[in-house]
């Protein structure tokens, strides 16, 4: 039987300070280093478009975030797009904790599974309260709220219309600005 060696958030700092991963886009899931895999040009025009249409609609209300890591329990991943609280100073000396996490987007296309699975599972686990899944192949979102234990226990999933995020029920975000439809 094989025992894999699991890391922890703060083994995978030292590792970060000494040098060890510099050279290599990974991240920190459930105490595992995991490969990243590259952004195809659809991934990163969604990913940046979106960016811009979160900004204009919170302004001053939250700090969005484009692939910047976050410390977890266990992991530290590095979401497509994190909506946290402001200002940003707050962060000087450490990533988004949970707490100070509005909510989370991947936006997938090759990582659907580990994203709808290993990531979902992590974000629940560590009471992230919203996380949406923007899936580029079936052009959908997939919305997951009321995290307990390590699952989501409500989802829906949009190809129109508006989502309204649970930190900021007044905002009507829009499913095709997202999507860039």
């Amino acid at each position: 039987m094989i025992t894999l060696a699991k890391w922890s958030v703060d083994d995978y700092h030292a590792m970060i300070t000494a040098g060890i991963v510099s050279d290599r886009p990974v991240e920190l899931l459930a105490g595992e280093i995991i490969e990243m895999s590259p952004e195809g040009p659809l991934h990163s025009y969604t990913l940046t478009e979106g960016v811009k249409y979160l900004r204009s609609l919170l302004g001053d209300k939250a700090e969005v975030r484009e692939a910047h890591p976050i410390t977890l329990s266990d992991s530290e991943p590095e979401p497509d797009i994190t909506i946290i609280k402001s200002p940003n100073s707050r962060y000087k000396t450490h990533h988004p904790y949970p707490e100070d996490i509005y909510w989370l987007i991947e936006i997938a296309n090759t990582t659907l599974t580990r994203d709808l699975t290993l990531k979902q599972s992590i974000y629940a686990k560590n009471n992230i309260r919203e996380y949406w899944v923007v899936d580029l192949v079936k052009t959908e979102i997939t919305v997951f709220t009321q995290p307990r234990n390590d699952s989501y226990q409500q989802q829906q999933t949009y190809k129109q219309g508006t989502i309204l995020p649970l930190a900021f029920p007044e905002l009507e975000i829009s499913v095709s600005r997202i999507l860039q439809q």
